[in-house]
Parts: structure tokens; C-alpha cells; sequence
């Protein structure tokens, strides 16, 4: 019996050898990508219907604060490689009566934009303030200081920008033979707080053939935090969690005010580690996510709570601006759907929605007595001068920050 067991093993290594190269499976396209980005958002941010600032502002004026302010947001990309039947590319997102937007919205290419563009610009003053990571007090090897007038002349520190946290965007001009998107000039309301993406979506264009897929996810809901200064001078945020949110990152501006006068820009993240942009302002895969958890750059699904060190607000002055942002769900879809054995699966269209919640943060502010409720609110000791805010060296906010 030996021999014979032998034999029979060297075969079935044999075939296990073989196995793979026969089990690959040939895989064609998708000819069509759609990418469609959902989020709400809550407190200062969805004041005057998601415009945040003044707009937002004013609406405290005349109808209350933002302890129970929503609105929504959706953005839409669609990428071919084919060239439209009839140029220019052009399509149509039907949505069901729940979604409030009518009965479709248009998807058309940018514009591009052509002209000659002056080089002269003034020079940043002052210098840029980094901390990172929640606790009482800020970490060894804090703060990273940037000279504006340096970076302006290319001395950039090294190690400044990370990739760790990259932006994704998989449907993009840059990869697509045709590409149109919503909003655009020709249409940009933005849906309703009672919008809902639940149940059949089609869009149908002429770079390809109609893409339809059912959302049985809708929109996340609101971000509920407050900010309450601490005895020590740190700063602590609280949020109710969400139970759709795969993580949160959170950062905080302080010292705007200072700017143009030349004074430090202080600017915080809640990442362990030095990580400040890219997707952590973002929307983030679900599986993106769970690694930067395990890394601490993002705070897990269970925290509820992180502090701003003293020192940040300290520094930053009396008011500070922020935003907390709630990571969520994906959804995808594909057709044809993928074929059982070994069979070619040649994708005609891939479709991916993916959902976050924020809400701003907003800390040392004082709007008549508003504002100071569990939903995006600053509650300070003392009442605070309302303040005009900007990026430093063009840093981009999120809608509302300012």
C-alpha cells in the first residue's frame, strides 16, 4: 500500500501545482466607472443650507442656532474609455422621488479653463504652528515650525507632506476618455436634508451603456459633537458615535485672525503621528480606514473623545475653527456580475458610492448665546469676537470652515 500512497500524493501535488495558472480567470474593462460621494453635514456646516460662514451666520439671526442643522451633499463622476456617439459626453442620473432632486440631474463635462494667469503674488508672512494628537498636552518634538518666507522661496522641511493618506479619487479627467460630473454650471442644488439615496439609481449616457444598481445604504446620519474648554487651557471634543462611521480624524485652525498681520497660523490633527491632509479631510475606503486605525492616524469607531492640547489653543488666540469628520460605508456595484469557474468576465460598468458625516468645529465663539449645543457647537468660558478666517499658504477648507 505504501508505493501506492506514494503515487498518489506526487499526483495530487502535481495538480495542486497546476491548479492556479488553470483557475485564472481573464478579466476585460469596465468600459464605464461611476463614483458617487454622499455626505451629511451637521452644526456650523449645514447652517444656511450647508454654506457654513456668513450663510450659516446669518441663519442664527433670524432662525436659531445649529444644534439641529443638516444638509447634504452629493457629488457624481462619471469615466469611459469610449468617445461619446455625439460629442460633447453627456448624461442623466434618474433618481426616485425620495432623492428630491427631480427627476434627473445632468452629468456634463468641465470646462476648461484657458487664459494667461499673472505670476505675482505676495509673499505669506509669519510662520506655521504644527501639533498633532489628542491629549492634555501637546508631544514630545512639538510644535513643527514652517517659515512662510521660506517655503515660499522652496525651502519646504523635509517630510512636511505625507502620502500615507492619499486622496481617492478612481474616476477622474485624467484617467478617463470622457468624463462629466454633477455638480456643474448647468445644475448645483444641492439635495434636501430629507433627501434619500435609497432604491434604484440609473444613469444613462452617451459614452456608454445604462449603469443601474439599487442603494440599500442612505445617507449617514449627523455628526452630534460639542467642544468645551477644559481648567488645564486644553480644549475637549465630544461626539455621539455613529454607528455606520468606520473612524473619525479631527483638526482645528487657530490664529487666523493673525495672518495677515504676519502672527503664527497654529494647525492641529488628531493623528498620532504627523499626518495633516490628504484623505483625512475626505472620503476613505472602508478597508483605507481600518489600516489607519491600526497605525493611530485615525481614531477607531468606539473613541468618542479627544482632547486639544493646551498648548494649541494657548497659541491659536481666542478662537479656533474645525472640523470632526465620521469616515463610513462603501457601496459597489459591477455588470456583468461575475461568472462562476473559469469563464472571462469582460466589465461593462463598475459603480461605487461611498458615504461620510461631518460636522465644524467651533471653539471660543459666542453668537448671542447660540451655538452652544451638542451639534458642532464651541462653548468657551467667555464670550468671543467673531473673526474672519483663511487658509494659510492657500490651505483648502472644507465647505463651511469659513
Amino acid at each position: 500500500m505504501r508505493p501506492t500512497f506514494r503515487f498518489v500524493s506526487a499526483a495530487a501535488i502535481a495538480a495542486m501545482l497546476a491548479s492556479p495558472l488553470a483557475a485564472q480567470q481573464k478579466t476585460t474593462g469596465p468600459k464605464e466607472r461611476y463614483e458617487m460621494d454622499a455626505a451629511t453635514m451637521s452644526g456650523f456646516a449645514a447652517m444656511g443650507g450647508g454654506k457654513g460662514g456668513m450663510g450659516g451666520a446669518m441663519s442664527m439671526m433670524f432662525g436659531g442656532g445649529p444644534d439641529n442643522a443638516i444638509a447634504r451633499q452629493l457629488f457624481l463622476r462619471l469615466g469611459s474609455n469610449e468617445v461619446p456617439t455625439a460629442p460633447p459626453p453627456k448624461g442623466d442620473h434618474f433618481f426616485l422621488p425620495p432623492a428630491k432632486l427631480g427627476k434627473s440631474v445632468p452629468l456634463i463635462s468641465p470646462e476648461r479653463k484657458t487664459g494667461e494667469y499673472s505670476p505675482d503674488f505676495e509673499r505669506p508672512k509669519g510662520r506655521l504652528l504644527l501639533y498633532w494628537g489628542c491629549g492634555a498636552k501637546a508631544g514630545p518634538g512639538q510644535p513643527v515650525i514652517i517659515d512662510f518666507a521660506k517655503v515660499a522661496a522652496g525651502q519646504i522641511p523635509p517630510g512636511l507632506f505625507s502620502t500615507a493618506v492619499p486622496v481617492i479619487r478612481e474616476v477622474s479627467a485624467a484617467n478617463s476618455r470622457s468624463y462629466m460630473e454633477w455638480p456643474n454650471g448647468k445644475s448645483d442644488k444641492m439635495p434636501s436634508r430629507d433627501s434619500s439615496l435609497l432604491g434604484a439609481h440609473r444613469i444613462a449616457s452617451n459614452v456608454g451603456p445604462d449603469i443601474n444598481f439599487t442603494l440599500a445604504q442612505d445617507y449617514m446620519p449627523g455628526l452630534q459633537a460639542s467642544t468645551a474648554i477644559q481648567t488645564d487651557g486644553s480644549v475637549m471634543i465630544r461626539w455621539s458615535p455613529l454607528q455606520a462611521a468606520t473612524g473619525y480624524a479631527a483638526w482645528a485652525f487657530g490664529g487666523m485672525d493673525k495672518l495677515e498681520r504676519g502672527g503664527d497660523i497654529i494647525w492641529w490633527s488628531s493623528s498620532d503621528a504627523k499626518e495633516f491632509g490628504g484623505g483625512l479631510w475626505d472620503w476613505l475606503p472602508p478597508s483605507v480606514v481600518a489600516n489607519l486605525v491600526t497605525k493611530k492616524i485615525v481614531m477607531p469607531p468606539s473613541q468618542t473623545s479627544c482632547q486639544i492640547p493646551a498648548e494649541v489653543k494657548k497659541a491659536s488666540g481666542e478662537m479656533m475653527i474645525g472640523n470632526l469628520n465620521a469616515f463610513g460605508p462603501e457601496a459597489n456595484f459591477s455588470y456583468p456580475p461575475k461568472p462562476a469557474g473559469n469563464a472571462p468576465w469582460n466589465i461593462d460598468w463598475t459603480a461605487k458610492v461611498r458615504f461620510r458625516s461631518y460636522t465644524m468645529l467651533m471653539v471660543g465663539v459666542d453668537f448671542g448665546g447660540m451655538g452652544s449645543g451638542a451639534t458642532g457647537g464651541g462653548t468657551a468660558e467667555a464670550p468671543a469676537k467673531k473673526k474672519k478666517c483663511k487658509g494659510p499658504l492657500g490651505i483648502p477648507l472644507p465647505d463651511g470652515a469659513c
